[in-house]
């Protein structure tokens, strides 16, 4: 099927200068990607989002990066249906899978083993239900293993003031153009000095 809309991210902000990098879960793994597998994990909602985020725990929320994306893919395979599921012989066990679980003792991943065989057919990604604490049914991500800015599976991020970084130095860059912008305090107490003798 051809997905057309936006989706929702978040990321660490260490990798706020490459939103549309896979990077991050090829490095830890995830529910549908191995370690070594780039995958762009998205919600089509940010209720969702903020759900996958916390995972239900009460706690204050780590720094994070939220992007909005634009994506316009083929090859993506709906297992969202019932039909579908059953179609491609999937059981929703199986991608509810405690997957963190089973790769630690070094057991077969079954959600992995859809993901690689999903990938070896050219999917370029899935329509799934989301797994965390809290989700209903409502509640959808987009995963993407191909994907880049030209069709049939472009993705782009949006940033119309071009907020994000270009590059990992560019916070410091920022930081300095911000502290030089920044009036000195002898500057400051000087001019307030002035206000109050012109006052009447």
């Amino acid at each position: 099927m051809r997905f057309q809309g936006t989706v929702y991210r978040a990321h660490h902000p260490k990798w706020a200068f490459s939103p549309l990098s896979g990077e991050g879960a090829k490095l830890t793994g995830g529910r549908f990607n191995p370690k070594g597998l780039p995958a762009l994990y998205t919600s089509l909602t940010l209720q969702t989002l903020f759900k996958e985020v916390t995972q239900g725990l009460a706690r204050k929320l780590d720094p994070l990066t939220l992007c909005s994306y634009d994506v316009d893919c083929e090859d993506i395979v709906d297992l969202t249906s019932e039909s579908e599921r059953a179609r491609l012989a999937i059981a929703l066990a199986d991608l509810g899978c405690a997957w963190k679980l089973l790769a630690a003792d070094g057991k077969p991943v079954p959600s992995w083993m859809i993901a690689q065989r999903l990938i070896a057919a050219d999917s370029a990604g899935i329509l799934v239900g989301s797994f965390a604490p809290g989700a209903t049914k409502d509640d959808i991500n987009l995963v993407l293993w191909s994907w880049g800015d030209a069709l049939p599976h472009r993705v782009s991020v949006s940033d119309p003031d071009r907020r994000l970084p270009k590059n990992q130095t560019s916070w410091a860059d920022r930081a300095g153009e911000a502290h030089a912008s920044r009036t000195p305090p002898a500057v400051m107490r000087a001019r307030m000095s002035e206000t109050r003798m012109m006052a009447p």
